[in-house]
């Protein structure tokens, strides 16, 4: 088996993961547009936000699932891209347990269950601004074995 290559740069794994999520950031222009809010990373972690507009909401005057899902999907990615290695979603699930509602403020933490090789686990809360838990999610991840994220020739890293 090859040896893992070393994407970090010489950085520390906080500042790591904040490079590689600016790096994303910069382009994700599907989180930017439902709204999403990048709150917090770090190596296997975020937090993303969002609040809950009026074309989020069904039929049934509660908060669509696939924005739901969306939300816990950015926050994985996030997650599981943080090490600066390009990871994609390898499969994801989602379990509801409470209905979003209209200005309801979601919150989603992903958390890194466990990375082995090319392969992670993550999991995500979702949860309102009451601290309801609206959906669980369970994302698989797998990295492809390229960098992120390189520093320019005459960059100095931090």
């Amino acid at each position: 088996m090859a040896e893992r290559q070393d994407f970090t740069f010489g950085l520390d794994p906080a500042s790591l993961a904040r490079h590689a999520a600016q790096t994303m950031w910069a382009t994700d222009t599907a989180s930017q547009g439902l709204g999403i809010e990048l709150l917090e990373v770090g190596p296997g972690f975020s937090r993303l936000a969002l609040t809950v507009r009026q074309d989020m909401v069904n039929g049934h005057k509660i908060l669509h699932g696939g924005f739901a899902f969306a939300l816990c999907d950015s926050a994985f990615a996030f997650a599981c891209n943080a090490y600066n290695e390009v990871t994609v979603a390898a499969g994801c699930e989602i379990t509801f347990t409470a209905p979003g509602r209209l200005g309801d403020r979601l919150t989603a933490e992903c958390r890194e269950q466990f990375r082995k090789g090319r392969s992670g686990v993550y999991d995500t809360r979702l949860t309102n601004q009451d601290g309801t838990l609206i959906a669980l999610f369970r994302g698989k991840s797998r990295s492809l074995g390229s960098p992120l994220w390189t520093p320019a020739a005459n960059e100095t890293v931090r």
